[in-house]
């Protein structure tokens, strides 16, 4: 992999960025950034914690709050590492808030990446040292390695239609299994059903970026579940992905493995019904389709946190 000064494809997007006024560019930033995606990076967490709250009665605070900062800052490195890495491809000439394409420097954001992995996973090793004990230490490695080959070279395994898997299983099981494992040293079968809960929630909302950038996608050759199987039967298969949310938690309750406070969960129905219908509506049209992986964000959001407090009561 290279790592040149500049991006790519600095002259278009560099011009009309000259252009763009200051609060238009500060939205810009915002977009880049993502803030509300760094729930997917709090939920694993959070979810994990409560499972061994429940199970045990209590959560080492210390464990739990470096846990939540080494996530969000390797959630941040992925985020960063993805800009740069989709420069290589082109498939970002049109996106206007890439980090890449706001500075015009490639090989910062490479190195600002890079830092913020290390600053997590030295978070991770701490807690490895205080327990002595590399289990959690090689979970997240082995979520590092999967978020890599999302669009790292020479994998680049997103292009391929495969990244919602490889998204299922970092934020779903394995995270989840790490942040329990990290309080009671322990496997839990209760966690394990949580985490296939929250790794459908997450997976959503990537499986919703798709469906405005279908053309983008098709020019840099990545053939995405949307492009593969196209707007409208993506928009016929998102009931069932937000439909299993909530019949998986009935199961699991009616099941003994989650207790009846669990049932909370649907108080998340509401942004579950408008994610529906407004892709069911839009799909087809990119300009109108594009916040619908904000609203599964806060599907994620709102049925995490109601899962969390199902178990903590």
């Amino acid at each position: 992999m290279t790592i040149d000064a500049q991006s790519v494809n600095p002259t278009a997007n560099q011009a009309a960025s000259q252009t763009i006024s200051q609060p238009a560019k500060k939205k810009l930033w915002m977009a880049a950034i993502k803030p509300p995606m760094y729930s997917v990076a709090i939920m694993p967490i959070a979810l994990g914690a409560s499972v061994a709250y429940a199970d045990t009665g209590m959560v080492n605070l210390g464990v739990f709050s470096t846990f939540l900062m080494a996530a969000i800052l390797i959630l941040a490195w992925e985020n960063l590492s993805n800009d740069v890495f989709d420069s290589e491809t082109g498939i970002d000439r049109n996106k206007l808030h890439s980090l890449v394409n706001l500075t015009g420097n490639k090989r910062l954001i490479f190195w600002v990446a890079t830092l913020f992995l290390a600053l997590g996973i030295g978070g991770i090793v701490a807690i490895a040292v205080w327990q002595q004990d590399l289990t959690v230490l090689g979970l997240i490695l082995l979520c590092c390695v999967l978020g890599y080959t999302y669009q790292g070279p020479p994998f680049r395994l997103g292009y391929q239609g495969l990244g919602e898997i490889l998204c299922f299983f970092s934020f779903g099981p394995l995270a989840v299994a790490a942040a329990y494992y990290s309080q009671t040293q322990a496997w839990s079968t209760t966690g394990l059903a949580t985490s296939i809960i929250l790794g459908v929630s997450t997976t959503l909302i990537l499986f919703c970026s798709h469906f405005h950038q279908v053309e983008d996608d098709i020019a840099a050759g990545k053939r995405s579940p949307i492009v593969r199987i196209g707007t409208l039967r993506g928009a016929q298969l998102l009931p069932w992905g937000c439909g299993s949310i909530f019949g998986l938690t009935g199961l699991f309750v009616a099941l003994n493995v989650f207790p009846v406070w669990t049932l909370l969960v649907f108080g998340s129905l509401p942004p579950a019904f408008k994610l529906c219908n407004h892709v069911g509506e839009n799909h087809d049209k990119p300009d109108r389709v594009s916040n619908c992986k904000f609203i599964a964000v806060t599907l994620h959001f709102w049925s995490g946190i109601l899962l969390c407090l199902g178990f903590l009561i």
